[in-house]
Order: structure tokens, then sequence, then C-alpha cells
């Protein structure tokens, strides 16, 4: 079934592609889906202050990007990546990439992120560290889709850990999108929209260790389907110290700041917030 729905997501044009997503998006809004549920329990403990009139009114936005998110990714997956970067509008900070300082590309969940590493490896090596999903034959699909060209992926374990440092060593780029709950192992309790939260502490260990720069990276949705500007800005993780949690705290911060600016495009649907609340 989801497989047919990508392949269907596939064959239209982003503009078609993107209405499409937005009658997902508003069925997820007007049933009582788990996207939904999540998605205002996020909203809420983010932003306790919104009356119930704009939380509603953030809640649909957000669930309409959710679908576009959705319907795009298959047209993405199924594309190459030559077709991929035609979708590209603007490349805002590219000049960043021409640093001769061994570069982590931080991706959080907003936007289309999975557009931001192929538009890359048009050109250069990347890396990108993945969690394998559980379901195998899905792990199957998307690792196919993903690991193509010059775009390498990682798996989030002891071999892939290595695998991103030797790809560092040998002056390529390597991609994590660290906004998600690492689990028991390979996180620490930081803020996070003013909440405690489990994050992932491998992106500072290794921007510490190869004294690495690191850069924002993300893909902002355009409207009406024009495709998406590219974004890539510096982010100094030892602005407030050099201790891993110092790290850590900044490289939330930065993505708290992200999010605060474009809130519907993030992936609210996400129980980034477990690790303190039960959903």
């Amino acid at each position: 079934m989801i497989r047919l729905f990508l392949a269907f997501s596939s064959f239209l044009p982003l503009r078609a592609n993107h209405f499409f997503g937005e009658f997902v998006g508003r069925l997820l809004f007007a049933f009582n889906s788990d996207a939904k549920i999540v998605s205002r329990q996020n909203l809420e403990i983010c932003f306790p202050n919104l009356s119930q009139s704009d939380l509603e009114d953030v809640l649909r936005k957000v669930l309409i990007e959710t679908g576009k998110n959705l319907t795009e990714s298959g047209l993405i997956w199924n594309q190459s990546f030559k077709e991929n970067s035609k979708l590209i509008r603007n490349i805002n900070g590219e000049n960043y990439l021409d640093s001769s300082k061994k570069t982590i590309l931080l991706v959080p969940h907003i936007g289309c992120w999975e557009i931001t590493g192929r538009v890359i490896a048009e050109k250069r090596k990347i890396t990108f560290m993945y969690r394998p999903l559980r379901s195998s034959k899905q792990n199957e699909y998307l690792f196919a889709r993903r690991n193509q060209g010059n775009l390498s992926m990682a798996s989030a374990d002891k071999l892939g850990i290595l695998k991103i440092q030797r790809a560092l060593n040998n002056g390529e780029l390597i991609g994590m999108l660290p906004d998600q709950d690492p689990g028991e192992v390979g996180g620490i309790m930081v803020p996070f929209f003013n909440k405690e939260v489990n994050t992932m502490t491998l992106l500072a260990k290794l921007a510490k260790k190869h004294n690495a720069q690191v850069l924002m990276f993300w893909a902002k949705r355009l409207e009406k389907g024009r495709g998406f500007d590219l974004n890539i800005e510096p982010v100094n993780l030892s602005i407030n110290g050099n201790d891993l949690e110092s790290y850590v705290e900044v490289m939330n911060k930065s993505i708290e700041s992200l999010v605060r600016k474009t809130p519907e495009q993030y992936m609210w649907s996400y129980k980034r917030f477990k690790s303190s609340y039960s959903y």
C-alpha cells in the first residue's frame, strides 16, 4: 500500500504532487490520525502560550506540510539526482562548502530533508547517517533509493560511525539528522524549547574530535509547488564552552531557532519528547 502511494506520488509533477499532499494533510487534520495526535501534543509542549484557536490553525498548517512531505518523498526518491536538482530555486550559503575544513552538515527534520544530500551528491561525495526502519522490506526500498552515486548511507551503529569518520578523514562531507531520540545509549538530556529532551551526542563528539565546521543545512518548501530553497548556515557549537553538554545545547538551540522561523514545516509528528512525556 505504501509503495503504491509513493509510486503514484512519483508520477505527479511537483505542483500537482503538493496539491495532492495538501489533500492528504487535510485528511490527517480532519480525522483523529496519529500524526494529528502527536503533532498537537508536541505543539502544546513547545508553544504552551498559544490560544486554542491559534493552536488549531498551526496544527492544520503543520499537517498540510506533513502531507506534502509524504507525497514529495515518493517523487524525490524515484527521480534521478539531476532531476532533483531542477527542483531547487536558490542555494543560499553554498560558499561555506568550499572550506578546507572537515565539514558536518546538521540537517534537521524540517522542510524537505530528503532532497538535501541528493542535490549535494550531484557534485561531490557525501555520507549520511540513517536509522534503519523496523520493516526490512521498507528499509530495503528506501536504502536502494538513498544509497546511490556519490550519496552513501551509514547505519546508526558502530560500523556506521566508523564509515562516517573515514569519510571525514577523506575530506568528504557527512550529514546527520540529530533531532531524534537516540535511545538509551548515545544521548544526554538537554533543553529543546525549554524542555529537557534526550538528544544525540554523536554530531557534537565528531565536531570536537575532528575540529570540523558544522553547517545547518535545510531545504525550505516553497508555496504552490514552486520547488525548494536550499539554505546553508554555519553553527558555532563552541560558542558557550568546549564541553560536550555545551555543544549539544547549542545544537538544540540552533535547531529550535530555525523551527521557530518556519514551525509549520517541522516534523511535529515524531515523538521527540518521549524521554520526558507520555504519548
